[in-house]
């Protein structure tokens, strides 16, 4: 419980410097995270592209086609900004990184309304 509340009020203070984003989008990436190394055959540390594939899973699952309007409510428009999420989570000390990761990994990654709303509905 104590690691928990520790992880909250770091996000709090991500917020607090950087308001953009709620901090809901900061826990729910972490739990995107936690399950997108979870689906693998042995824990290992995952590209951004795997990170935004698992929270495109993680968000249809959750949120079904409401995933893009709960996205925009956090401050979330585009898979960028889920890369400064990232980071701003690994300058936290929340998440670790490599010296090959960078926000170039999330720029145009895929486009929300197709994914989250057109793919939705065309299954």
């Amino acid at each position: 419980m104590r690691q928990l509340t520790e992880t909250w009020k770091k996000i709090e203070r991500i917020v607090g410097f950087d308001p953009r984003f709620k901090a809901n989008a900061y826990s729910f990436v972490m739990v995107a995270l936690e399950q997108a190394i979870d689906s693998l055959p042995e824990p290992r540390h995952v590209s951004g592209r795997e990170l935004l594939e698992g929270i495109r899973i993680s968000a249809v699952k959750q949120f079904g086609p409401m995933a893009k309007e709960v996205f925009n409510f956090w401050g979330v428009h585009s898979t960028e900004d889920f890369g400064h999420i990232v980071f701003n989570l690994v300058e936290a000390d929340l998440l670790g990184k490599t010296d090959e990761d960078k926000i170039d990994d999330f720029i145009d990654v895929y486009d929300f309304k197709k994914v989250f709303e057109e793919d939705y509905y065309n299954r």
